[in-house]
């Protein structure tokens, strides 16, 4: 999650900017971003987990375990809350990023003080709907060995025939899941100032 925030933040900002009506439009740049979004999402994460399966060996020596998934979480990850960054940094006003503009202000600081300020809500629950999304992929990394929770289901679970297991696992997803989403939630809404 922490890489996806650290890579989908700025791959936002700059599909936001590079559009038709952003402050630095630049077609093809956006062309190009927005099509590296569109694959990055529109793959299965199962798939993909086996294509860049040559990128997780160079990177971590290994394509199994849990260290080997953050290549693959991180590869999904990215696209998808890069998209809802750039859909929450629409939802700003655009009389305020006017305002910034009018006043002098650089498209560096309007995205520093404005865009990202204001957007802050918008960008925690984006931030709560990947990281549920991260927990489902990397339930099913454990489907071709990636450790964790569905691993342990998939082992100790299926190939087993113990049902109890496999529930067990869900209800914890479930409550993992649910835990995350109301603290997303409740933060969203305290940094909202309506």
């Amino acid at each position: 999650m922490v890489l996806a925030v650290l890579l989908g933040i700025p791959l936002g900002v700059l599909l936001l900017l590079t559009a038709p009506d952003g402050l630095t439009p630049r077609r093809v740049v956006h062309q190009v971003l927005g099509a590296f979004v569109n694959v990055g999402r529109s793959v299965p994460f199962i798939v993909l987990l086996v294509l860049v399966a040559p990128v997780t060996r160079l990177v971590t020596g290994t394509t199994i375990g849990s260290t080997a998934t953050i290549v693959p979480l991180t590869i999904a990850a990215v696209p998808f809350f890069a998209r809802l960054v750039e859909a929450s940094l629409r939802e700003v006003a655009p009389g305020k990023v006017e305002a910034a503009r009018s006043m002098g202000a650089s498209t560096g600081q309007i995205v520093r003080v404005v865009l990202l300020p204001e957007a802050r809500p918008g960008l925690v629950a984006a931030a709560t709907v990947t990281l549920v999304a991260l927990i489902s992929y990397s339930a099913m990394a454990g489907a071709i060995g990636g450790g964790g929770l569905g691993d342990f289901a998939i082992r100790h679970g299926y190939q087993r025939f113990d049902t109890g297991v496999t529930v067990a696992v869900v209800v914890v997803l479930l409550v993992m899941v649910q835990m995350l989403q109301s603290a997303g939630d409740r933060l969203a809404r305290r940094l909202a100032h309506r």
